[in-house]
């Protein structure tokens, strides 16, 4: 059979503008996301923004869209909506389980219906289901961020991307997201926050808008700068050019002075409680600095390339450069690999001309390449750092595009506490959440380098916190206010130019003047003290950024090792109305627009992150090494061979029907093809746990040590003291016997600590329990790290027929999935699940 081949006429086929290669286009448009709107009202040192994102369906079949978008790391989301048909839904913020089922149940139901949920503190996933043909769909958020103030200058950053992540480990057998990155064991929540990425070239998705309005408050503003988009002002207000893509953050400075103040917020009128932001600006003076260990990480990984290792070498040898013939400092750069200069030994060594020449000339050769193993060189430097009785600090070169961070964070969450740890982020979609939660368990400075230009003045400020602190050893009294301890955030020290910022929760104590006393240390060995009487506001914003870092400090603690404050943190997410990654928002329409749910599913492609090296179709792979740009053949053996499981570069490869046809990048380096995608709200698959290793009890002698004469020091407090204190430390204890991978010692004094509060218990026998034990394990007299319950490292064993493992079936009368239940409705030999909540042994960001 002879087929003919008629040429088409121009008029016939013309192409689209700016259409790239693998472009989509339907008579409705291309993909569901058509605008992105962001409005912030900054006020003083507090921005309230609404983000409105707004959905079409451009398909003949209902749609269920879902999109993995970047908000503030620090922002409290505080209000969700959806706007549909002339009807508006608002959402409601549940345990993140219930939400889940709800907006299942509405899919099924053919109703539509929206979820909000937090898959990191800076990646967030909404989807939409059930949009009919043609119809269009608005999802609101409101949200509440703080905005870091330092040197004269506020800035407001609003991230626009999420930007891929290295991805390590083993790849499981099923998928919890629809994302391109297949779960591992490292990462058991990878296509979740691993969208497919839009090829270069592609036409803009997404119309965004983006305006801020800034009222100083009473402050005294100065001046306006946006540090990577054209802008157009008004008076205060500050509109993004039209056409602007969504491959960059955000970010405005603005100069301005800064006061030392305290805002009292009570939850209601006559309440006796309610919430306080106290903001300290430091004394004038510099002074001279004790000798330091310092350890400088810098990462090489291929997601470093280009402009930002160039930036990245500088910031290092900036770092270098800073340190005194009296200091002692090591090298680590890190990819696969950890490397130290070829001409200085292993270890510490004498900061001197020499050996910081010999530094800076390694720094220079750097290029970048390979895949982010982070946990490798923050372990090293942990271990060299040691225990030397001098300033230990920890400065971290990244751009922090790791999917791994709670893996990291229980490895070495609770060393990083007694280390003084910063981070320099590097990128213009940088991983602020993660950078910002590794700084703030250390006491250090998170400063995030967008470009070039920013970078001398952002390694000025880590040079300032590098150095000795004018104010240490802070605490708060109350006149007419009861500060509440445990709520209150870290105190750390007084810097030069950086005012302190204090949140928490406060008691009246009397009708009186309500005033706080902030005391501390000089430099000069003299007690240092600041009154500062409070003025009530209704700014309901402080209580919310006051609940988004306590929240955020409660899961730290949860990823270090600390599993039983699941239940505080859904509790405190849910008193205060603001999102974790215990809960979501989930919005559903009474109406019923489908039958039998949505019939098509898509994943928002997003945009290639600006500054970032990606491939071009059928484009030879460059000579330097980059992840996206090169296939593992192309690789040198020891790189190649690096990655039994095969790591993945999140988001790098979408190899999916909808990430082919909207123009998504090809498969590449450190990716592997993605295992089918959970669709319509199937349920997630059982998560393997990783084995954590045993470690010596000799890590943390020094801390048990510390704690030892803390408990000691407080023995003259009034009981209910007391009674606090040995319940919080318990909870620190419990988190070094996660960090051990186990120890039978610790994990049962802390499991008794826990009751001190409990009117039941004999305080004084638990007293002198602690002492002992204490005592015996903090001079040496104790056990070794031993095997938690249920195998190394207290994590329960799992392999073929026992209960748990992936793809073997349940034993009799053992739940094997959501929704089922063993007769009776309980596990046999369980602990009994809170009322109102359903018992799950799956980590919950795998729960359906």
């Amino acid at each position: 059979m002879t087929v003919p081949i008629i040429p088409l006429a121009p008029e016939e086929c013309a192409p689209l503008p700016d259409a790239g290669m693998g472009a989509l286009r339907t008579e409705r448009g291309n993909l569901p996301l058509e605008s992105v709107d962001v409005t912030a009202d900054v006020a003083g040192l507090i921005a309230r923004v609404k983000v409105v994102q707004g959905f079409r369906n451009p398909f003949d079949v209902p749609l269920e869209a879902t999109y993995v978008f970047p908000l503030p790391d620090r922002a409290a989301v505080t209000g969700f909506r959806m706007e549909a048909d002339d009807r508006v839904v608002e959402g409601v913020l549940k345990e993140r389980a219930q939400a889940r089922a709800d907006y299942d149940r509405a899919l099924a139901e053919g109703r539509r219906a929206a979820i909000a949920e937090e898959e990191r503190p800076d990646v967030f996933t909404i989807r939409v289901g059930n949009i009919s043909p043609g119809e269009s769909v608005r999802v609101q958020l409101t949200l509440s961020q703080p905005l870091p103030y330092e040197d004269g200058a506020a800035v407001f950053r609003f991230p626009l991307v999420v930007a891929p992540r290295y991805i390590p480990g083993s790849p499981l057998d099923d998928a919890s997201g629809d994302g391109v990155a297949p779960d591992t064991d490292a990462v058991p929540d990878a296509s979740r926050i691993s969208p497919p990425v839009l090829l270069p070239g592609f036409p803009n998705p997404v119309r965004l808008s983006l305006a801020v309005n800034v009222d100083p408050a009473g402050l005294d503003l100065r001046e306006m700068r946006s540090s990577l988009h054209v802008v157009t002002a008004e008076g205060t207000s500050v509109r993004l050019r039209p056409g602007e893509r969504l491959d960059r953050d955000f970010i405005l400075r603005l100069v301005m002075g800064a006061s030392t103040s305290l805002v009292l917020v009570p939850d209601e009128e006559a309440s006796r409680e309610g919430t306080f932001s106290l903001t300290v600006v430091p004394p004038d003076g510099e002074i001279a600095r004790e000798p330091r260990d310092v350890v400088l990480l810098l990462d090489r990984s291929g997601s470093m390339s280009g402009w930002k290792m160039v930036a990245a070498r500088r910031a290092a040898a900036r770092i270098v450069d800073t340190l005194t013939a009296a200091d002692r400092f090591a090298v680590l750069s890190f990819d696969h690999l950890v490397q130290t200069p070829e001409l200085l030994p292993d270890g510490l060594v004498a900061a001197d001309d020499r050996n910081r020449y010999r530094a800076v000339e390694h720094l220079s050769r750097l290029e970048a390449r390979g895949g982010t193993e982070m946990l490798a060189p923050l372990e090293r430097a942990l271990e060299l750092l040691g225990e030397s009785g001098r300033d230990r600090v920890l400065v971290l070169v990244t751009d922090g595009q790791v999917g791994h961070e709670d893996q990291i964070l229980e490895r070495v969450g609770t060393a990083l506490s007694g280390v003084r740890v910063h981070t320099v982020g590097i990128d213009r979609a940088v991983n602020a959440g993660f950078l910002g939660r590794l700084a703030a368990l250390g006491g250090g400075r998170c400063e995030l380098v967008e470009s070039e230009d920013r970078l001398d003045e952002a390694m000025e400020h880590i040079h300032r916190r590098i150095g000795a602190p004018l104010v240490t050893d802070l605490s708060l009294k109350g006149e007419g206010i009861d500060p509440i301890p445990e709520t209150v955030t870290r105190l750390g020290s007084l810097f030069s130019g950086v005012p302190l910022t204090v949140l928490g929760r406060y008691r009246t104590a009397g009708s009186g003047e309500a005033a706080v006393t902030v005391r501390g240390m000089g430099a000069d060995g003299r007690p240092w003290e600041r009154r500062v009487v409070g003025a009530v506001v209704d700014n309901p914003a402080v209580r919310a950024i006051w609940a988004r870092a306590h929240l955020r400090t409660l899961e730290d603690r949860y990823a270090c090792g600390e599993r039983a404050l699941e239940s505080a943190i859904v509790d405190t997410s849910l008193r205060y109305g603001v999102l974790c990654r215990f809960t979501a928002f989930v919005a559903v329409d009474s109406r019923v627009t489908a039958e039998g749910g949505p019939k098509h599913h898509v994943i928002q492609p997003v945009e290639t992150p600006s500054g970032w090296d990606m491939p071009m179709p059928f484009a030879a792979a460059p000579a330097s090494f980059s992840p996206a740009a090169a296939s593992a053949a192309d690789l040198p053996a020891d790189v190649a061979g690096a990655f039994p499981g095969g790591p993945v570069f999140g988001g790098m490869a979408p190899d999916t029907p909808i990430g082919r046809a909207a123009g998504a990048v090809t498969p590449g380096l450190w990716s592997t093809p993605a295992a089918p995608a959970a669709r319509g709200g199937a349920a997630p698959r059982r998560a393997r746990p990783f084995a954590r290793p045993a470690r010596p009890l000799e890590e943390i002698r020094s801390q048990l040590a510390d704690e030892l004469a803390r408990l000691r020091a407080a023995e003259s407090l009034p009981v209910p003291e007391r009674r606090r204190h040995l319940s919080d430390l318990g909870s620190r204890l419990a988190a070094m016997a996660a960090y051990l991978g186990g120890h039978r010692e610790l994990s049962e004094l802390a499991e008794r600590l826990r009751q001190a509060e409990r009117p039941e218990t004999d305080v004084w026998e638990l007293w002198r329990r602690a002492v002992e034990v204490l005592t015996a394990l903090a001079s040496g007299r104790g056990e070794g790290s031993v095997p938690g319950p249920g195998g190394e490292g207290g994590i329960p064993p799992t392999g073929p027929g026992l209960p748990g493992d992936p793809g073997e079936p349940a034993a009799p009368g053992v739940p094997d999935g959501p929704g089922e239940a063993p007769p009776g409705g309980a596990v046999p030999g369980a602990p009994p699940a809170p009322r109102g909540r359903r018992r799950t042994d799956r980590p919950f960001w795998k729960r359906s």
